[in-house]
């Protein structure tokens, strides 16, 4: 990994967070204790940032410097929050066509969707804080550099994120296998965002109960669905297809 790509000693990345450092992940080292570490563990729960703790091998795997038990993974690109977004969308007069990824893990899925996603004009990507694939240098790459030009937006809780868009009045369809109702058969002429469920389990209960509607591909052959990067562009490029057919401007 490039140094450019980290920040490692606790002191270090205490003042990387507060200096506003776009960070991807912070790692600590499983048995960690201290004054110090208390006192990180408090700026990473303050500022929302993602964490693991891991065995000490891990971190020397990434620097045999003294890293003191503490690296933080930096990210390529500067997350963003749905609230600045959105707004700015409606301002300029925009339809917004949002992608929201609940669960998503694998990197070269997320850099599939994201380089889909930005051909087709969709205005952000929406992940979770935990449980999801984010924004490193392989998920750059397979994204083909789509990750640098389409904005990220990072959220707690990707519930309340849904909670958020229907409230500015966007609609929000899942993505799922279990419903009855094509893909088809949705308006996405209207503001809309489609949200993609993780590779093994789908939606999370609780987001697919808040979606306005769930659709359905139609699989013809034996395997049971598709590849969510290819579901994705399924769904997306629908949505691209409704809005060409309408006569509507793509932005």
């Amino acid at each position: 990994m490039d140094k450019s790509q980290y920040v490692f000693g606790l002191r270090a990345v205490i003042e990387a967070i507060e200096a506003g450092r776009d960070i991807d992940k912070v790692l600590i080292r499983k048995d960690m204790g201290g004054e110090l570490a208390r006192e990180l563990t408090a700026k990473i729960n303050e500022f929302g940032i993602p964490s693991q703790r891991v065995p000490l091998e891990k971190l020397n795997r990434i620097t045999m410097k003294n890293h003191q038990g503490a690296i933080a993974l930096l990210s390529p690109v500067t997350y963003y929050r749905l609230d600045q977004i959105v707004p700015e969308l409606f301002d300029r007069g925009a339809t917004p066509l949002i992608m929201l990824l609940d669960g998503v893990t694998d990197t070269r899925n997320f850099g599939a969707i994201a380089r889909t996603a930005e051909c087709a004009g969709v205005d952000t990507i929406v992940i979770p804080e935990r449980g999801s694939a984010t924004v490193t240098p392989d998920a750059v790459k397979t994204s083909a550099g789509a990750l640098l030009h389409i904005p990220v937006c990072r959220e707690r809780s990707l519930a309340d994120a849904v909670r958020y868009l229907k409230q500015c009045g966007i609609r929000v369809i899942g993505a799922s296998e279990k419903s009855g109702k094509q893909f088809t058969d949705e308006d996405m002429t209207v503001p809309t965002a489609i949200v993609m469920g993780a590779e093994d389990t789908g939606l999370s209960a609780e987001v697919s109960r808040l979606c306005d509607s769930l659709a359905g591909i139609p699989i013809i052959g034996h395997i049971a669905s598709l590849n969510v990067s290819v579901a994705a562009g399924v769904m997306i490029y629908e949505a691209v297809r409704q809005r060409l057919d309408g006569g509507m401007a793509l932005q």
